[in-house]
């Protein structure tokens, strides 16, 4: 089969499918309108599915003809975030407040059309594979919840591969990276509490104010003592809430920021020293620490040997000077971490960025765009790998 032809067949139709989604955007947990677009899709091109995976989510599955044997999973997260484009294009954004700023309009685009090329030869394959439509990557984890619902059984997933476009890449490369790609992510809080009095009568009282300075200076230690510098970790406050009046010592203060490591290990060391760090230091100044964790989503660490696949297809078709590697990981989440932790999965990065066209801005920007080139590269990766994996 010669997949670049075959893209090319279609690839105008992508193109208006993905211009579709930009232009009804919807934001996680609430992309009613694109699963449905992706159903008719499928039913268009008789594959079978299931819808309401984790609410809102579609499950494609492709079943090879030529027998039982491996079954390979292709994930593409589909919400939006609550952002107001700002982009001199036809297809912007008819929905007020929200925008495909992620390019996960992109990413649904391509599962769709891997799954087209893909069922079209599926006399010729042996095993499955299935098609992961995901919601809410964007807010409250939809990987997790696809999992827990049985998205990578009956049957039985194998393998996993994902992709996200990337605006600091040219259209046109691929970008791999072994091991650890995506930190884990999660907030924490920390409730200093005192005793309120007179500003002028400070002997009186326990100032949170003070205990709360004293807390955060204390804590930036945190990573050069008590994290290996082989290691990574990051600790930010974003948010300090607290006081009432200027002549009043306020008796209580909130801290809220985010914690982010490159493996479960480390996270669990930074965890146990905030706290202890945070309730000794309050203690020390006569006050109490109520510290609180939210584990967000896990890190994502690829397998080495679906990287080699991806790599292998990638280099096949696009040729080895269109490969490059991300030399240092992330800190920044991916949840596509929670089926890296389930089976042997692979994800990587497509370029997107066409500086000549305007189209250099980041993801998550009010003027991100994206070379819709990317769209043929990240479906002759996704085809060429799938084969490859269920050989």
């Amino acid at each position: 089969m010669n997949t670049k032809k075959c893209v090319d067949d279609i690839f105008s139709q992508l193109v208006d499918i993905r211009r579709d989604f930009h232009r009804n955007p919807e934001l996680s947990g609430k992309e009613i309108r694109t699963g449905a677009q992706i159903c008719k899709y499928l039913d268009k091109w008789g594959i079978e599915y299931e819808y309401g995976i984790a609410d809102t989510g579609v499950v494609g599955l492709i079943r090879g003809k030529k027998g039982d044997g491996k079954t390979v999973a292709i994930r593409a997260d589909m919400d939006a975030l609550p952002i107001n484009e700002d982009a001199d294009v036809p297809f912007k954004s008819e929905v007020p407040g929200v925008m495909h700023a992620c390019g996960h309009d992109a990413h649904t685009t391509i599962l769709l059309g891997a799954a087209k090329i893909l069922k079209d030869i599926e006399n010729e394959l042996e095993g499955n594979i299935k098609l992961l439509f995901q919601p809410a990557e964007e807010a409250i984890g939809g990987a997790d919840r696809m999992v827990k619902a049985g998205c990578l059984e009956n049957p039985k997933v194998d393998y996993a591969i994902g992709l996200h476009v990337m605006p600091n890449i040219p259209v046109g490369k691929v970008e791999l990276k072994y091991g650890k790609l995506n930190g884990n992510s999660g907030s924490v809080k920390i409730k200093l509490k005192g005793r309120k009095g007179h500003a002028a009568y400070p002997d009186q009282s326990i100032d949170s104010i003070v205990m709360a300075a004293s807390v955060i200076m204390n804590l930036q230690t945190l990573v050069s003592r008590s994290i290996s510098p082989l290691n990574s970790v990051v600790l930010t406050f974003g948010k300090i809430n607290g006081g009432t009046k200027s002549n009043i010592i306020t008796d209580e203060v909130e801290l809220v920021g985010t914690l982010r490591a490159l493996d479960t290990p480390s996270r669990t060391i930074a965890k146990d020293k905030i706290r202890e760090i945070a309730e000794n230091t309050a203690i020390a100044m006569g006050g109490e620490a109520e510290v609180i964790f939210n584990d967000g989503y896990v890190a994502l660490i690829n397998d080495d040997s679906v990287v080699d696949i991806v790599k292998e297809a990638a280099m096949n078709e696009l040729g080895e000077e269109n490969i490059v590697y991300k030399e240092f990981p992330s800190m920044g989440g991916e949840d596509f971490s929670y089926f890296t932790e389930k089976v042997p999965s692979a994800f990587f990065h497509l370029g997107c960025m066409n500086k000549k066209l305007g189209m250099d801005f980041p993801l998550h920007s009010n003027k991100f765009m994206l070379d819709e080139e990317s769209l043929r590269i990240g479906v002759i990766v996704e085809v060429e790998t799938v084969l490859r994996l269920l050989k």
